[in-house]
């Protein structure tokens, strides 16, 4: 009698192509709020680094996202220049979405420009409205 394939054993297999098809498809980085622009600043009047536990360091302090807020609406409130913002990796922590959404709320409330510079290519954060 000849054997007989057992179809139970491979029924898992479509199921795990399609899950991997759709990781390759939305895995990653989620980039939706970065933009590229055309006028990127040549300088910047503000320059954070990303620090580990989604803090930021800002002239050698690192900074929680109210912190943040804080200190830039303190610049703000002193007539500092503040019209653009540059967020860039740190020395052991890469840019994550949590620093680029919080760093977005930040310059959205106060009204400035931020940018983010990953893998050497600078791009500007933006709120956008979500499709439905």
């Amino acid at each position: 009698m000849p054997p007989v394939l057992d179809l139970r054993r491979w029924r898992f297999i479509p199921l795990a192509l399609l899950l991997l098809g759709l990781a390759a498809c939305f895995g990653g980085a989620r980039n939706e709020e970065l933009v590229r622009s055309e006028d990127v600043p040549t300088e910047f009047d503000v320059v954070l680094l990303a620090e580990k536990d989604d803090q930021f360091d800002f002239t050698g302090v690192p900074l929680t996202a109210e912190a943040l807020r804080d200190a830039m609406r303190y610049r703000k409130d002193e007539s500092l220049p503040l019209r653009s913002v540059l967020l860039k990796r740190g020395e052991k922590q890469k840019v994550t979405d949590t620093h680029i959404l919080s760093l977005m709320r930040v310059a959205q409330e106060l009204g400035f420009r931020a940018w983010v510079q990953q893998k050497g290519e600078i791009g500007e954060i933006r709120a956008q409205p979500r499709s439905q």
